[in-house]
């Protein structure tokens, strides 16, 4: 998937298309998309690419922010590389100021998100900040955003979140037919590429004849909450598959948080239609952040866990201090086990963390 992604992103540049890098999903897809851009998730998941990082950045520091900095120093992915403009987002602290670091290396735009989703003054100046992007793709790629561009774009990122709806929606079998981390890894770094629509197309054709031996009905369900998985730093997720356990849904950024709500292509003004569905997104970063919950009790009635696992890569203070409402609700609301997995991308915990899962497990039995 990625050289497939660093392959087109390449193709696509060389016919005059802007390649734009993004942090995280609170930068809207389609506004990139309508300006003729491509959209190119840059989040680092290597463990490799972070003792570069430290020698500026602190070694207490969330290992998504050091793995991200650590790429631009190595200069090890090309699509950062080739990337025409990052836009990133001011979610948490590490990440901003990683940001005026990584600014001195590659041209960057920074969208100030508002934390408080109920006020309404909060909204107004989300609008706003999407309208400053609008106007610096429009300015940096000398183009026009049109309503009719937006739409299409509103389009596209609608029919490629609905079919990863659907194929995520297969693990709502009773024996589903895809693990967890094959999901995962069905998530491209690029959005949009038609050939991927494609893709999922034909997953969604051949994979419910898909079976295992033995099948995988036979596994303890798990629902995988917290921080997002960047490529790379699967390794928790397989830590639970390969001990018994079938993630069946993550709630994460990397998972259907993003996907649950679809852009409304027909309203009369879609730049405040793009920016409703991306404001709605239940971040930890949000205060309150209920709507999180709201979406747990949502995906547990549709998935159906044995029990909840919360990953927390270390340092990072909002999912961390988030836990202990999180917790609180899956055991006494949702009435389920609960495991929080605080760990960073080095391997060297791996067997104590397989431990805690598998007891974990012999909870559900």
């Amino acid at each position: 998937m990625v050289q497939r992604c660093v392959d087109y992103a390449t193709a696509e540049k060389q016919k005059g298309a802007k390649v734009v890098g993004i942090m995280c999903e609170y930068t809207p897809r389609e506004l990139i998309m309508a300006a003729g851009g491509l959209p190119v998730c840059l989040c680092g998941g290597d463990e490799e690419m972070i003792p570069a990082a430290e020698e500026v950045l602190p070694a207490n520091l969330c290992p998504l922010i050091k793995s991200t900095y650590g790429y631009s120093v190595n200069k090890a992915n090309p699509l950062l590389e080739m990337a025409d403009l990052l836009v990133a987002e001011t979610t948490c602290d590490g990440k901003k100021k990683m940001y005026e670091l990584l600014e001195q290396r590659h041209p960057m735009h920074v969208l100030e998100l508002p934390q408080k989703p109920d006020d309404k003054d909060a909204f107004e100046h989300w609008v706003a900040e999407l309208h400053k992007l609008k106007g610096i793709l429009e300015q940096r790629f000398e183009v026009a955003i049109t309503d009719d561009d937006l739409r299409r774009a509103i389009r596209t990122m609608n029919r490629e979140r609905e079919l990863r709806r659907r194929v995520a929606a297969l693990m709502t079998d009773k024996s589903p037919p895809i693990t967890g981390l094959e999901l995962l890894e069905l998530k491209s770094l690029i959005s949009g590429i038609p050939d991927d629509l494609a893709q999922y197309e034909k997953a969604l054709n051949g994979m419910p004849q898909r079976q295992f031996d033995p099948p995988l009905d036979s596994r303890v369900r798990v629902l995988l909450t917290g921080v997002p998985l960047a490529h790379g730093a699967e390794r928790v997720m397989r830590i639970i598959e390969d001990n018994g356990g079938l993630v069946v849904c993550q709630e994460n950024c990397t998972g259907l948080k993003p996907l649950y709500e679809d852009v409304n292509a027909e309203a009369a003004d879609p730049m405040r239609a793009i920016a409703e569905k991306y404001f709605h997104l239940p971040c930890s970063v949000m205060t309150k952040n209920t709507a999180r919950t709201d979406l747990l009790k949502t995906l547990v009635d549709q998935y159906r866990p044995d029990c909840v696992v919360e990953l927390i890569w270390q340092t990072c203070l909002t999912y961390d201090i988030e836990a202990a409402q999180i917790k609180k609700y899956v055991e006494e609301t949702l009435g389920l086990p609960y495991l929080r997995v605080e760990t960073d991308y080095s391997p060297s915990d791996s067997a104590r963390i397989a431990l805690r899962v598998q007891a974990l497990f012999e909870m559900t039995q």
